[in-house]
């Protein structure tokens, strides 16, 4: 998640373990080590963009990590709390805090190699979004409040909002594969598989994707007191002897294209703007749509030896907001089958 929600959990989670008298020194220690795994996104190559995305939630985030990385947190603290703390106290709050990192983002859909080095499996429970201020702001007042008034009770309250909210996420979870397990029903579609995952910054709209013979299929739920769907796009899965015929299948792009593949979950498309782009489906500035937030340029006249281009799509114009706004309102939603 972002490095503010993993800020706020992980300081929750040392204020927990706390004593009032130690109470605001476990809410910085506990947000430092929370945010600490993700100083991997410094594994970078100018030549490969894909470097950071096989380490990026990698060996930092392993449960196997955790003491490690816990240890390396109290080294560097502990010479600015020493009068006050002992090395043992410094460790134990950072390792509550470094502990929650890795499980929170297993909670979103991007991927988290959870048992590293056991395994490379990413794995990415899909029960809540990367950016979601109803988890993060008011588990960030209940740290604040407990901080002013020294009671470790009130970080214990926010916690417990925390897991509430991730509990609420697997219930909005299940319905909202309920509901698209009907519409693909009433398609009379029998999906290899059918996956759903939250929408940007809220549990209430889902994106909704399944494969079927030969081709992606998105939809938007809306997981209401009545749920709701809004029907979206589709596009053929990524093959490349069709979309790529003249590209090198020994070249480094051709390889690069099998990283992403993995990264990705496959779930692969070609842009419908741009014939050279592949896009992560997943991720999409609206939630029934196939244009990726992100993707890889596959340039065949490159030399075999080159890297893949990375390409970000970000921009999010008035026609998305407004229609992103309405499928939270509920407007055009559509009963479903």
């Amino acid at each position: 998640m972002d490095p503010l929600s993993q800020a706020a959990i992980g300081a929750a989670a040392a204020q927990s373990g706390s004593r009032a008298s130690t109470l605001r020194h476990a809410l910085w220690i506990g947000a430092l080590a929370g945010m600490a795994p993700d100083l991997d996104v410094l594994i970078q190559s100018n030549t490969d963009p894909l470097l950071a995305l096989e380490y990026h939630r990698q060996f930092t985030h392993s449960l196997f990590f955790v003491p490690v990385g816990a240890l390396i947190c109290a080294c560097v603290f502990y010479p600015l709390v020493k009068q006050r703390l002992t090395f043992k106290n410094v460790w134990f709050f950072a390792a509550l805090g470094y502990g929650t990192h890795g499980l929170l983002d297993a909670c979103t859909t991007y991927g988290t190699q959870l048992l590293w080095p056991l395994t490379d499996t990413r794995f990415a429970w899909h029960n809540v979004s990367v950016i979601d201020p109803l988890f993060t702001l008011p588990l960030l007042i209940l740290l604040v409040m407990s901080a002013i008034r020294r009671q470790p009770r009130i970080a214990v309250y926010g916690l417990c909002w925390g897991m509430s909210y991730l509990g609420f996420g697997l219930v909005q979870h299940q319905r909202a594969l309920s509901a698209a397990e009907q519409i693909v029903s009433h398609r009379q579609h029998d999906p290899i598989r059918l996956e759903v995952k939250p929408g940007f910054a809220n549990l209430l709209v889902w994106k909704a994707l399944y494969e079927y013979d030969g081709r992606y299929y998105v939809d938007a739920v809306r997981a209401g007191i009545t749920p709701t769907y809004f029907p979206g796009e589709s596009a053929h899965p990524l093959g490349l002897a069709e979309n790529f015929p003249s590209l090198d299948p020994d070249s480094q792009q051709a390889t690069d294209i099998e990283r992403f593949r993995w990264f990705s979950d496959d779930w692969l498309a070609i842009d419908s703007s741009d014939a050279s782009l592949i896009v992560d489906m997943r991720y999409s500035q609206l939630p029934n749509a196939i244009k990726g937030l992100w993707g890889i340029r596959i340039l065949p006249e490159k030399e075999a030896t080159q890297h893949v281009e990375w390409t970000v799509q970000r921009e999010t114009g008035a026609e998305e907001l407004t229609i992103f706004w309405q499928q939270l309102m509920g407007v055009g939603q559509r009963p479903l089958p």
